[in-house]
């Protein structure tokens, strides 16, 4: 038997048990990846990653990140928490701001403020539009009043989520999905889930949204607060060319209309996108492993 350390930090809140837990195994060197599935499937989290030292040069480590059911190449949530995770235990040390992250997607850089605010550079995304039939379908399924001014659009940044546009935040909590008739589209699809978002009318130029994320096909029916579908949302805002300005700063909430409060920073530029948040430990110890 061995132990090993284990962390579950909550993503995208400064407050314990308002954001999105993720489950960090922190050295995950002795296991199949078998072991790391039967780990996330018994941690039942959107999301439980798996530490290993870095086979590139240019990454601090490489993390291998599994939902109850299948592994993902990136996610968003377990990006910044294992990055926190690490660097709370002195693992690794950022050098001049900057940490480089090996997964499946690639290298993935962060940046840490001195306030503890990390901030991933999204995967470059490859976004698909969809036609106006399938969007009805889905806003149907979501039972979302939708922006028909866009369609629907797949992003891929290693997650896949199909991005709408509801006609407000409003729009995006009164939504009420059906998860079996969803979990059958994303299934069909080969995507991660859907993500819906909304403009909060605001009395000032400050731009904020509401978002919510969906992924049944994953297990998961709604993950609280969704790094990657925050980056999905904010590639979509920048393809259709929703806000004019170019290096736009975007607030967004989500995990509302589901007890929590998730707060993250959405930075969009010509050339990358940036999801930031802070993170707060919520258990620390150790695992064992037969």
């Amino acid at each position: 038997m061995s132990v090993v350390a284990f962390k579950q930090v909550d993503v995208f809140t400064s407050q314990a048990f308002k954001g999105n837990p993720v489950a960090v195994i922190m050295d995950a060197s002795t296991l199949t990846s078998e072991q790391m599935q039967a780990i996330a499937n018994w941690t039942n989290l959107s999301e439980t990653t798996f530490v290993l030292p870095a086979t590139d040069s240019q990454a601090d480590y490489q993390v291998r990140i599994f939902t109850p059911q299948s592994e993902l190449p990136f996610a968003g949530h377990p990006t910044i928490g294992t990055a926190y995770a690490l660097l709370e235990a002195g693992l690794i040390k950022a050098k001049e701001g900057k940490l480089v992250q090996q997964c499946g997607a690639g290298l993935v850089t962060l940046t840490v403020s001195e306030s503890s605010h990390i901030s991933f550079e999204l995967p470059k995304p490859k976004i698909t539009p969809l036609d106006a039939m399938h969007t009805e379908k889905l806003a149907e399924i979501l039972k979302c009043e939708i922006n028909t001014q866009w369609n629907a659009a797949l992003v891929d940044v290693g997650a896949r989520w199909i991005v709408l546009q509801a006609v407000n935040a409003e729009a995006v909590l009164d939504s009420q999905p059906d998860f079996a008739a969803l979990k059958e589209h994303d299934l069909e699809m080969k995507v991660t889930g859907a993500t819906v978002f909304g403009f909060h009318e605001n009395n000032d130029e400050q731009k904020h949204i509401e978002v919510r994320s969906f992924a049944p096909s994953c297990g998961i029916n709604e993950d609280p607060v969704c790094g990657s579908g925050n980056g999905s949302v904010a590639s979509f805002i920048r393809y259709y060319g929703i806000l004019p300005a170019q290096n736009d700063v975007v607030l967004s909430s989500q995990g509302g209309a589901v007890g929590r409060d998730g707060q993250l920073q959405l930075e969009l530029y010509q050339d990358k996108i940036l999801v930031g948040g802070t993170a707060v430990t919520c258990i620390d110890g150790t695992i064992k492993l037969e």
